[in-house]
């Protein structure tokens, strides 16, 4: 026992040294700090944290699976508020400053974002879209904290917002800040911050100079608004005297933008470049704070993901024994029956893709940025050699493996459009062919289909009028040939085996589509068809008529030719190919997915109109001259032998014999998937690959004038410092916002180590009032009921309820203003609900009616908006005037046009209005309808 203790004391020194050395680090990336008087919150690994003033001694006061963000002290900072997404929606909560359990306040479905606390404390100032006919704005409400009955103030429209000391005047910005990532923005919906006063309800805005700025969140200080702007370069601390509307820089950052701040008393905090400073509005010092946290950080850990959702392409071995499939970056090979999974690559800070299975069953490869950029990576389909590895000279993104029929080659392309050719026994790659023309997409698949002696290769190029055009590339003599004219859009060449023929789609009315950016496309759907070119002179066309003769016993009768097997080549006669094109007997269709394994025997899906839906794999035989659907199927690859063919329908793969309906047996265990997976690897490789996508990909070689290898270096330094996904996705945000540019954002985030169950609140369509103690209804939002996305749950037929009514009781409980009116309707959308109503708060005369949230009244209430505009412009011109919304140029604003144009085309005017437009495509549709002079009608 006495040699022990010694050793328990010393290891308990050695963990509080260390304890204590992890505490006094300075830790980066802390974001939207708040202060009080004797203490600061903030937010850190998507958690709420507080400190003592001076960053000492810091503690978490939240854990959850959602993130905390906008905290906010009451004046006397006993409370913090801040918005949650506890249950899967965001809402406002309060939290003892102290610590404890936070304390809901809101329950509507949509997000509630924490601005203020009222001066008094017992009101949340918050910003909502629950009412907004538009996405475009935001609007202001209080919550009380008591009672959480809640109110809207009378701003049309404002994001930021703060009350000044006795709650006369709110600074707010009426726009959402736009475009974070595009640095020194100076469009039209640039941030602005006015001043409005509680009880004359006049505005003041906060004067920008001539050039324009972004200004916002803004925060009032005495007789004082402390602000964010970038009026003189990178977002700084500015202030607003009110008495002299005069303003003044308070801080002179270079490197980082302020990206927050928050007030009390004679402080201002704010985060920069990740750290935490307190401005002294007094004296204009500034103290940057040093807080160092030793937190157990989850989203570090290492943790295993499995299932579907991480599955993107795949392959199937030519026996059609395993798939491979491209997991979350590794590569993996799963039985279709019997065996285990294998992680052939297993590399969490490597990202791997596009794998291809060689026809000879021995190897698979696939892309990987091991090295930093992307190389072409050829292995042992067992794992037992190292990886054969063939550096790459493209632009950078590669796509679409394909193997050669004698497993020495790959086909493959670019980011650019360019088709390679690789082979795996020099190592060499030839560039066989590009586009003109840039389409829409990551990648487009030229196709690179080979003939069966591998010394062929078809594939398409989009010309400079935007149509494909066939091509066969002679691997022999490095020479490519067209195959087609040009004057019809073809896609997807494909060998049959046998050598005889080229199969091949091809459109004639494709021309309006391809002009992807006219909003006329809209309403056009190209259609293709299926078509059969044969190779030599001497092959009849599969679908020559057919006519039964006595068989003539005569040696000079002719035999039908038939290819020689034994002959290594595939040979081709270019002369008067062009009429030997041939449709298959078919009607004109939607149809993809080309393939043939087999002579004479065909297979393809087809689509169903705009692609609504599942498509059905399809075969067409030249022996039986006719289709046969096989399934429905959402894709599909056939295996090099022919055997076997896998199918994904609805996120499910499968693999059933080829040309034959799929078995109960068909299902793969795809739940046997699994990999695991180091975060903070991961994250710096999504870093890399994202900068080497806006290298690779920005339409401007300058990059705007950016040092993009500076801008790395800057900001990678910053990786060691992210702490969850979302800090990741900041510190990348800098990055891009380097190169200045518009439409430049994230499709996604990634996935999240945890994420809240969704609580869906459902919503009556309506809006109300308190009387009474009791909800009353004070308008209900009409909708179109046959329409799914308009549906108005209190106007479906037979539901007996009206404005002026009081909501008495929802499913039995009863329903005053001392709860939260959204309360009550907690996981109820779409769902059947019975409500309790009367027309009077005393409950006489109720009756009982079922009604069936919804989930969302955006629709509702943008259609009510409309509609009233509509109205409005008819009774102020006596109905000579046509009042017409669209919210954008895309398909949203072609089906609004559609819908309100032609009902009132006998208008002698018309208004547009195209006000919180979304953009979209280039409105030709709209211009070319407006500028037709009505020229005659039938009676």
């Amino acid at each position: 026992m006495t040699s022990m203790k010694p050793l328990f004391v010393t290891a308990l020194a050695m963990l509080c040294t260390a304890a204590n050395a992890q505490n006094t680090t300075d830790t980066r990336l802390l974001w939207q700090p708040a202060v009080s008087s004797k203490a600061i919150a903030f937010i850190y690994a998507e958690d709420l944290w507080i400190a003592n003033r001076d960053g000492a001694y810091p503690r978490r006061l939240t854990v959850s699976e959602g993130a905390e963000s906008n905290p906010v002290f009451s004046r006397d900072g006993s409370t913090i508020a801040f918005t949650a997404q506890y249950d899967g929606n965001t809402d406002v909560f309060v939290i003892p400053a102290a610590g404890g359990v936070p304390k809901r306040l809101t329950w509507h479905p949509g997000a509630d974002l924490v601005r203020d606390f009222s001066p008094d404390g017992s009101k949340v100032l918050f910003a909502s879209q629950r009412n907004s006919f538009t996405n475009r704005y935001h609007q202001l409400f209080t919550v009380d904290v008591g009672t959480g009955a809640e109110e809207q103030l009378p701003v049309p429209n404002a994001f930021w917002a703060s009350y000044n000391k006795d709650g006369s005047s709110i600074a707010y910005t009426p726009l959402a800040d736009r475009f974070e990532q595009w640095k020194n923005y100076r469009g039209g919906t640039m941030t602005r911050i006015w001043l409005y006063n509680t009880k004359t309800h006049a505005v003041k805005e906060v004067p920008k100079p001539a050039a324009g700025s972004n200004d916002t969140k803004p925060v009032w200080k005495g007789d004082k608004v402390f602000f964010r702007s970038d009026r003189d370069g990178e977002f700084n601390v500015y202030a607003y005297d009110a008495a002299s509307a005069k303003v003044s820089r308070m801080s002179n950052y270079k490197d980082f933008p302020v990206s927050s701040l928050e007030g009390s008393g004679d402080d201002i905090i704010f985060s920069q470049g990740g750290y935490l400073h307190l401005l002294n509005t007094a004296s204009g010092d500034i103290q940057k704070l040093k807080v160092g946290i030793a937190a157990d950080l989850l989203d570090h850990r290492q943790r295993f993901v499995k299932g579907d959702p991480y599955i993107r392409s795949a392959d199937i071995s030519p026996t059609g024994a395993r798939l491979v499939f491209d997991y979350r970056g590794d590569i993996i090979t799963i039985p279709a029956q019997k065996g285990d999974v294998f992680n052939l690559t297993n590399t969490p800070g490597v990202h791997e893709k596009e794998p291809s299975w060689s026809p000879d069953g021995k190897l698979i490869a696939y892309f990987s940025d091991a090295s930093g950029e992307y190389a072409l990576h050829i292995k042992a389909q067992d794992g037992s050699s190292a990886a054969q590895v063939i550096p790459l000279k493209g632009y950078g993104f590669y796509a679409n493996t394909r193997w050669s029929p004698d497993s020495k080659k790959i086909a493959f392309v670019d980011n650019a459009r360019h088709l390679y050719v690789a082979d795996i026994t020099t190592g060499k790659t030839i560039d066989i062919g590009s586009d003109a023309i840039y389409t829409p997409g990551a990648f487009r698949d030229l196709y690179g289909s080979w003939s069966a002696d591998s010394r062929h290769l078809a594939y398409t190029v989009i010309g400079e009028t935007g149509y494909q055009r066939a091509f066969i590339y002679n691997l022999v003599t490095g020479t490519s040939k067209p195959l087609t004219d040009g004057l019809s859009n073809v896609t997807e060449p494909t060998f049959d085996p046998s050598g005889k023929y080229i199969y091949l789609f091809a459109s004639t009315d494709a021309g309006p589509v391809l002009n992807w950016f006219d909003q006329s496309s809209n309403d056009m759907e190209a259609t293709n068809a299926l078509y059969v070119v044969t190779l030599q002179k001497k092959v009849t066309s599969p679908f020559a008529k057919e006519n039964e003769v006595e068989p003539m016993s005569d040696s000079t009768a002719k035999v039908p030719y038939k290819a020689d097997s034994s002959k290594t080549s595939v040979a081709i006669d270019w002369d008067g190919i062009e009429n030997r094109i041939v449709p298959f007997p078919l009607p004109a269709g939607q149809y993809r997915g080309l393939t043939c394994v087999k002579e004479g025997e065909v297979f393809y899906m087809s689509l169903p109109p705009h692609h609504t839906g599942a498509g059905t794999l399809n075969l067409f035989t030249f022996k039986k001259r006719k289709e046969e659907v096989i399934m429905p199927v959402d894709g599909y690859a056939v295996a090099a032998k022919g055997e076997k063919t896998m199918y994904v329908l609805k996120g499910k793969w499968g693999v059933a014999a080829t040309g034959q309906k799929p078995t109960a047996e068909s299902l793969i265990n795809t739940s046997a998937l699994t990999v695991k997976i180091q975060p903070k690897e991961e994250w710096r490789n999504i870093f890399n690959e994202a900068w080497r996508v806006n290298r690779d990909y920005f339409y401007d070689a300058n990059m705007h004038g950016a040092d993009w290898p500076a801008a790395r270096k800057k900001y990678e330094a910053l990786l060691p410092d992210v702490a969850s996904t979302n800090d990741l996705y900041r510190v990348m945000q800098w990055m891009f916002s380097e190169l200045a540019v518009g439409h430049h954002r994230f499709n996604t985030t990634g996935d999240r180590r945890a994420t809240p169950e969704n609580v869906p609140g459902g919503l009556l369509g309506a809006d109300y009032e308190n009387d009474n103690n009791r909800y009353r209804i004070k308008k209900i939002y009409g909708g179109l009921n046959w329409t799914p996305e308009l549906r108005s749950p209190l106007t479906e037929p037979g539901v007996n309820v009206h404005v002026g009514d009081y909501i008495l009781k929802v499913n039995g409980a009863d329903v005053t203003t001392n709860n939260n009116f959204y309360s009550y309707f907690e996981n109820t959308a779409d769902k059947i609900v019975t409500l309790m109503v009367s027309a009077n708060a005393n409950g006489s005369n109720a009756r009982t009616v079922k009604v069936v949230p919804v989930a969302s009244e955006v629709a509702l209430r943008n259609r009510d908006w409309v509609e009233g505009n509509i109205k409005k412009v008819d009774a102020a011109t006596n109905g000579q005037v046509a009042y017409v919304y669209v919210p954008n140029t895309g398909a949203g604003g072609h089906e609004y046009f559609k819908r309100y144009f032609f009902p009132q085309v006998n208008k002698a005017g018309i208004i547009i209005d195209e006000r919180f437009n979304g953009g979209g495509q280039l409105a030709d549709y709209y211009i070319d309808l407006l500028k037709r002079p009505a020229q005659s009608y039938w009676r």
